[in-house]
């Protein structure tokens, strides 16, 4: 020892207090927090996977593998996308390797199959992506960091109908999230006094978008509104540059899930001036943000972190928290209760966890996609502060 770490630990020993060198050796001798990372990397979701690990690592990465006292090992798991797998993992995850929890969950299928499993196991369950709103009221052991899309539509139909559109026509995916966005976009606007024409739905397997669209122009309305998920978001939206809706004196808008981070560069300049809601914007000004996207791109080279990488992120992030409030105590139901409350600034902005539904309550963003220094990002204009997911 030398002669600094001496004194440390006279002085604690003094005050009765283990030493630095008991602390670490008790943090050693204690078993490793295990929790399950269950994404879709490979199929259709990859994308989503792909953002979701690079988050929850970047975040381990940058504070540690240390929370309460206790190293936290992920355990990362594919499913494929596949319902039955995301069941059948969980169940492993939970009996074989003895997981704390299970996080991940890159769409709404997913998510509700674990919930039985980790009602009956007691076994806290972190949503990081899916996005249906009664996801969380289906298990007392599901916590959401991510949105709802309740949460991010309604601002967006509010913004249309105070910026003079009195019709639109909804085009989603026809699965929970998309029916959810559609069912929310049509009571808010026509709550102001908006008219929703038509509510057209795409098959979320193998979309064609055209046919849908096209039926959307050939009604004139004053707005289309879009919503599908992320990886889906590049194909969507060169189908609305080809359908020519702008052209046609359309106004496109959406959730922010239409139109990717990841992929804006991609989808290209027909995409500027377009204007969504959403929770998160790669180009969020913030100190926070701007480390969170230089120290992912710096782990991820040529990857842009969108709205799925958060909530790896803060996923990560929320477990940690609960883990330092529990002082390292996994049990299911103490760690449960340790993340209903939980509030912390993230990159996206000051967020917290509704202690009564577990759900996560932030700022809604209104963004419109403008060129700075030869790249498309979202640009924020509006911001409709602490929303939570609608009853």
């Amino acid at each position: 020892m030398n002669r600094r770490s001496m004194m440390i630990a006279a002085v604690a020993a003094a005050l009765g207090a283990p030493a630095p060198q008991a602390l670490a050796q008790q943090a050693a001798a204690q078993p490793a927090v295990k929790i399950g990372l269950i994404l879709p990397m490979t199929g259709q979701q990859a994308a989503s996977g792909r953002q979701m690990l690079a988050g929850a690592r970047l975040y381990q990465a940058l504070n540690g593998d240390m929370a309460g006292g206790r190293k936290v090992e992920f355990i990362v798991k594919d499913d494929g996308g596949v319902a039955d797998q995301t069941r059948r993992l969980a169940q492993e995850l939970i009996v074989n390797d003895r997981v704390a929890a299970i996080a991940g969950f890159g769409l709404t299928p997913l998510a509700l199959a674990v919930g039985p499993v980790i009602t009956q196991a007691k076994v806290p369950a972190v949503i990081m992506v899916a996005g249906t709103g009664m996801i969380v009221g289906t298990s007392p052991y599901f916590v959401r960091v991510s949105f709802t899309l309740p949460q991010q539509t309604m601002p967006i139909a509010q913004w249309a109908s105070e910026n003079g559109k009195k019709t639109a026509v909804s085009v989603v995916s026809d699965y929970g999230p998309g029916l959810d966005a559609q069912n929310a976009f049509k009571a808010r606007f026509e709550a102001l006094g908006g008219k929703v024409i038509e509510q057209l739905r795409a098959p979320l397997a193998s979309p064609e978008f055209a046919p849908f669209l096209q039926r959307a122009k050939d009604l004139k309305p004053d707005a289309v509104f879009l919503f599908v998920p992320t990886p889906q978001a590049g194909a969507l939206m060169k189908q609305v540059l080809d359908r020519g809706l702008r052209e046609a004196g359309v106004q496109v808008i959406g959730t922010g899930d239409a139109l990717d981070d990841e992929q804006l560069n991609a989808i290209g300049e027909g995409a500027l001036g377009v204007v969504t809601s959403y929770n998160y914007s790669a180009s969020h000004g913030s100190p926070e943000n701007r480390r969170f996207v230089s120290e992912f791109q710096k782990a991820n080279p040529g990857l842009r972190p969108n709205v799925i990488g958060l909530g790896g992120y803060d996923g990560a992030h929320a477990i940690y928290l609960a883990l330092e409030r529990t002082k390292g105590d996994a049990a299911g139901d103490r760690l449960m209760e340790a993340f209903k409350g939980l509030s912390w600034t993230s990159p996206r902005g000051p967020i917290s966890i509704d202690p009564e539904t577990r759900d996560i309550v932030q700022n809604i963003y209104i963004r419109r996609v403008e060129k700075k220094d030869g790249e498309l990002w979202h640009t924020e204009f509006a911001t409709f502060p602490d929303q939570k997911n609608p009853n």
